[in-house]
């Protein structure tokens, strides 16, 4: 999403359900930067858990780029 890298990387918990976790990345080289998001929620299965984890980066990033 523009200069940003989303990438899911849901984790199964230890109940068979699964945690969202987000990362978001920019930059390259030594000036590259990388937010890691993890989340309270639990989700059934793997695909809902990154889908959650996808729109909350995307998310982020709109309201942290905004024009000011």
């Amino acid at each position: 999403m523009g200069k940003y890298r989303i990438a899911a990387c849901p984790r199964q918990l230890a109940s068979g359900q699964f945690a969202a976790q987000v990362s978001i990345a920019s930059g390259r080289g030594s000036a590259s930067t990388d937010r890691v998001m993890r989340f309270q929620d639990e989700f059934p299965c793997h695909d809902t858990a990154a889908q959650f984890a996808v729109a909350q980066g995307i998310d982020w990033v709109r309201v942290n780029t905004r024009p000011h």
